[in-house]
């Protein structure tokens, strides 16, 4: 195991952080405010830091396999976790450290689960610096270092350990190509965002972090009642473009190679719509005794089920006061997901049609012992590692899910707060139902529930494997 290149690569990453943080210092020194010094200070010191330690620690070689590549990814997150939240202490706007460290691993892991009471009393720069760890952890903060800068001979292990999804492959013969294309098509969309946005009366501010919260599935708003107090036409722009965070950035490089038949014939990509317009339309029928204007009830009920879909959380509506049916579809779509390959959480589409295909695969053999059936996706045979390995990871997946359960039952929440808190924090949502729901927040949660939920948030982002595979003693034996 290559481990001074393990130590290494999270102080390269804690430059760029650094370096990141002095943004919302610019934008609060723009508007006057006292937490700008609390940016600049946290970045100075991260600074000195990181070049210490990158010089002390600096690797032979930078040659990595996969083991390296899953425990660089789950120490680099866990130590952007613990920086980002440095500011919001320094400020003082969010005081104690285990809050502070929610909202930052809330930020980065694009969950959007929030500790903040009264959000409209933060400054411009603290609001900045939490949408924008949206963005930051939507698309991969180290894919974004891959993209600029060569940080390892073999940096696909980093990709395939931080990109969500059972399958990741390569848009280019090279990695770092990858990491460019993908970021080329993130900002593209983001910039397109903002001008919609900004074409509806937002002001650049509110367009940014807005827009930042949605390209990273996220959700941090910057007004007490979410998106509810904008225009129907603003709500209908973050509908759309939560949608389109949610496919498959592949579908958008084929699209643009002009790989038309390839982009349409996406299994997974028709999926994921129909299931957005399915469960619309469920939602819609179960509610139209509540709304008097059909034209409302549409917008509400397609805001919602986009945002809960995609992972992002953002809300026009108190959801939980809804009926039992439409909160058991929202539930639903909390543990689908978005697309792999986008910047959603979830379990994800194509898991979901992958366990389908395996499931109906047993049947047939149940009746036909004798039959060879290869499974496909996408038009190609599946790999039957890849089949075993989406298998593995629901087993986990069902096991962390039920041991984060039991572990927020000790807060004595009701049972669908408990069940619901920890499906939302698990697959990145944030908001949920009861003590967590989207008229509230997890405040009122105990620190060790905090813990909990910020553990699971991780481990949900990084789609399970970086993390275990960092806490295991296994994996730091010499072999």
């Amino acid at each position: 195991m290559n481990r001074r290149m393990i130590l290494y690569m999270p102080m390269q990453i804690m430059k760029l952080q650094a370096a990141v943080m002095l943004i919302p210092a610019l934008v609060g020194f723009y508007y006057r405010e006292q937490s700008a010094m609390s940016f600049v200070l946290c970045a100075a010191g991260a600074l000195l830091v990181a070049f210490v330690a990158a010089k002390l620690l600096h690797p032979e070689y930078k040659t990595i396999y996969a083991k390296e590549g899953f425990v660089i990814v789950a120490l680099t997150w866990v130590l952007m976790s613990v920086l980002g939240a440095l500011p919001f202490v320094v400020s003082g706007e969010i005081p104690r450290f285990t809050d502070a460290l929610f909202e930052t691993v809330s930020g980065f892991t694009t969950t959007g689960a929030s500790i903040v009471r009264d959000v409209e009393g933060l400054s411009h720069a603290v609001l900045f610096w939490r949408s924008f760890t949206h963005w930051l952890g939507g698309m991969g903060i180290l894919v974004f270092v891959m993209a600029v800068v060569n940080i390892s001979d073999r940096p696909i292990h980093i990709m395939r350990a931080e990109m969500p999804g059972p399958i990741v492959g390569k848009l280019a013969p090279r990695a770092k190509d990858t990491a460019k294309i993908l970021y080329l098509m993130y900002i593209g969309l983001t910039v397109l965002e903002i001008v919609f946005l900004k074409a509806g009366g937002m002001s650049f501010f509110e367009a940014f972090v807005h827009t930042f919260a949605t390209a990273g599935t996220g959700g941090f708003g910057i007004k007490a009642d979410s998106i509810a107090g904008y225009s129907p036409y603003l709500q209908w722009v973050i509908t759309v473009f939560m949608l389109l965070f949610g496919v498959n950035f592949n579908i958008y490089f084929l699209l643009l190679a002009r790989k038309f038949r390839l982009a349409a014939a996406s299994t997974e990509m028709w999926v994921y719509f129909g299931i957005f317009f399915t469960a619309t339309a469920a939602i819609v029928l179960n509610l139209r005794e509540m709304y008097t204007n059909a034209s409302d009830l549409i917008r509400t009920s397609a805001f919602q089920v986009s945002s809960i879909m995609t992972t992002t959380g953002f809300a026009t509506t108190d959801f939980d006061l809804w009926p039992g049916l439409s909160k058991a579809v929202l539930l639903s779509l909390m543990i689908v997901g978005a697309c792999a390959g986008s910047t959603g959480g979830g379990l994800k589409v194509s898991r979901v049609l992958i366990l389908g295909k395996a499931i109906h695969r047993e049947f047939k053999k149940m009746l036909h012992p004798h039959s060879v059936t290869v499974l496909r996706l996408e038009g190609k045979p599946l790999d039957e590692n890849v089949i075993s390995n989406t298998l593995t990871y629901f087993v986990v997946y069902c096991l962390i899910t039920g041991g984060c359960f039991l572990l927020i039952c000790l807060d004595k929440f009701n049972l669908e707060t408990a069940v619901s808190a920890t499906v939302a924090c698990f697959n990145n949502i944030g908001p949920a139902f009861g003590a967590a729901g989207p008229a509230r927040n997890y405040a009122d949660f105990s620190v060790f529930s905090k813990l909990v939920l910020s553990g699971a948030m991780l481990l949900g982002r990084l789609e399970i494997f970086p993390l275990l595979l960092a806490l295991s003693p296994v994996t730091w034996i010499k072999k």
